[in-house]
């Protein structure tokens, strides 16, 4: 088949033919053959240049009917090399190249004639609530996901860590949503996840009993989409693809790793305080601004949350962090202290859930135990108080508040003089206040702590470390070296025994 000539080439041609009024001359000029030359000089005279070569007979014409008749029984789908060995078994003598170009056309022509038609989703103000899930980070050695949330019109977005995707686990996610919407939609969309869908039958999707429950409670129907179709999902929406790309360490964020579940909870805060503040590349103006206007329309929030799927409830200790579920012992952050608690049974694990003003919190997680061997994890407890051999002063009354104002050297003269059993410890500590008046506080702490470290806790002690310190401030203090010692001399026994002898 001679190649098809562009709309300049064909210029060209009848250029050349302008130019030498032959045919053979004309070739030469364009570099094509000169029947080529003919042919299109022809079509202009008659008004036909065209840019597209004649089709011609070729050997699968007689067989189009067939393959398009295979195309349409198989929707689309019939493969070019099974229509080859169809056409074989019918006749045809051709190559399986001309059979794929004739199935090709044949299955664009379907296609063309049945296109799905789409038309753009124009979301109400509080109508549509969303959601979809993303895999997260691995925080401490165990797989997490990103609940991701928004609200169809305003673009509100909320991303929540979560370990599990559980039905407790994603009502406690959506109460929370709602909660931070401040208000409740119509409608909730999202895929047909075991917690959403329990099966289908004749296309007819059967809800989880516990959401419907859930849906009830809180005025929200829940709907998915068709099966494997995300075309039917809604709006297009990148929360999900970019929460991952922001919150999920990668080479391309340089994000660190997470050390802890509540570093990753804050991280998605964060998130979600930056991009609801930020323009949208959709609707042109920040979230959280079109969110107050949604929230006009949005349904009011239930007092109390939905906590039938959250377990049984439990009583933190008052003293201690801890609760007991089915025999064994449990810790729990101790900011709960007293506080009411939910604790369920997941797999081989114990959730404890607590609900607050913003909605259901995941507040601890343990593996099962029993009885006699409890799960404490040491961070919640918090710093470990001070033992028996590192007590710290606290006044308890007026003097002793007084004395321990003077400084650290008091505080460590009063540790040291308690741990030797000096005597007469109140009386020392007031005489020290009453030096410090002449002295001053600075003077007296210093020498409080001279004598702490030197053990000297009698009465004239720290009086005598004071006359030191002046005097070693004047320059007159004496020091031993090696022509002169501090110890005392012996001349005062120069003399003794003598005077005894001479009285006899």
């Amino acid at each position: 088949m001679e190649q098809v000539k562009t709309a300049e080439g064909i210029m060209e041609i009848l250029a050349a033919y302008d130019l030498t009024e032959s045919y053979r001359d004309a070739a030469k000029l364009a570099g094509c053959d000169h029947h080529t030359v003919a042919r299109y000089v022809a079509a202009r005279e008659a008004g036909q240049v065209t840019a597209t070569s004649a089709r011609r007979a070729q050997i699968v014409d007689p067989y189009r009917e067939k393959v398009e008749e295979w195309v349409e029984a198989s929707h689309g789908r019939v493969r070019a090399d099974v229509a080859q060995r169809k056409l074989e078994a019918l006749g045809y003598e051709g190559s399986e190249r001309t059979t794929r170009r004739v199935v090709a056309e044949a299955k664009a022509a379907y296609r063309a004639g049945h296109r799905r038609r789409f038309r753009p989703w124009l979301p109400e103000p509080g109508l549509w609530l969303q959601w979809d899930y993303g895999d997260g980070p691995l925080v401490e050695e165990r797989k997490s996901w990103l609940f991701c949330a928004w609200l169809s019109w305003s673009r509100y977005r909320v991303v929540l860590p979560i370990r599990d995707k559980t039905v407790p686990t994603l009502l406690g996610c959506l109460d929370t949503t709602l909660r931070a919407f401040g208000g409740v939609p119509t409608y909730g969309l999202t895929d047909n996840e075991k917690t959403v869908t329990v099966e289908h039958v004749a296309r007819l999707a059967v809800r989880h009993p516990t959401l419907v429950a859930f849906g009830r409670h809180y005025g929200l129907t829940i709907a998915t989409c068709v099966v494997a179709d995300p075309q039917s999902k809604g709006g297009s929406e990148a929360t999900v693809r970019i929460a991952k790309a922001d919150l999920v360490p990668t080479e391309a964020n340089l994000r660190p790793a997470y050390t802890s579940f509540t570093e990753l909870r804050a991280a998605c805060e964060s998130w979600c305080l930056a991009v609801n503040a930020r323009p949208h590349r959709a609707t042109g103006c920040p979230p959280v601004e079109r969110l107050s206007e949604e929230r006009t329309r949005l349904h009011p929030l239930p007092a109390q949350p939905y906590t039938a799927a959250f377990g049984v409830t439990r009583r933190v200790g008052r003293t201690v962090p801890v609760l007991t579920f089915e025999g064994g012992e449990y810790s729990v952050p101790e900011q709960h202290v007293g506080a009411e608690v939910w604790v369920r049974t997941h797999d081989e694990e114990i959730v404890v859930v607590r609900v607050g003003p913003d909605g259901p919190t995941e507040v601890a997680r343990h593996q099962r135990t029993v009885p006699g061997q409890p799960r404490h994890e040491p961070t919640h407890f918090g710093p470990a108080p001070a033992g028996p051999l590192a007590r710290i002063p606290r006044a308890r009354t007026a003097d002793e508040a007084a004395f321990l104002a003077l400084g650290p050297g008091a505080e460590q003269w009063l540790v040291t003089a308690a741990a030797v059993g000096a005597a007469q410890v109140r009386g020392k500590m007031a005489a020290a206040v009453t030096l410090a008046r002449i002295h001053g506080s600075e003077a007296v702490d210093a020498a409080l702590s001279t004598a702490a470290d030197l053990e000297r806790f009698s009465a004239d002690d720290l009086p005598a470390l004071l006359r030191y310190q002046a005097t070693a401030a004047l320059g007159e203090a004496r020091q031993a070296g090696e022509q002169q010692s501090l110890q005392a001399g012996t001349a005062a026994w120069a003399g003794f025994g003598t005077a005894r002898e001479a009285a006899r």
